[in-house]
């Protein structure tokens, strides 16, 4: 997923340098979903792994 919003967030670099201001917003905020939904995701795996290895032992 981090993959994804570095690749939006490229499209969006390009489209802004070639200076189509609608196509760069957008990809930016698709990049800034994809981030946060990866952010979280992340979190909640770091949460989420310590308690089953805790419950392990």
């Amino acid at each position: 997923m981090l993959r994804w919003t570095v690749i939006f967030l490229v499209v969006a670099i390009i489209a802004a340098l070639f200076g189509f201001g609608g196509i760069a917003a957008g990809a930016a905020g698709i990049a800034k979903v994809l981030f946060f939904i990866f952010i979280v995701l992340f979190l909640l795996s770091l949460i989420f792994g310590r308690s089953a290895s805790r419950s392990d032992l």
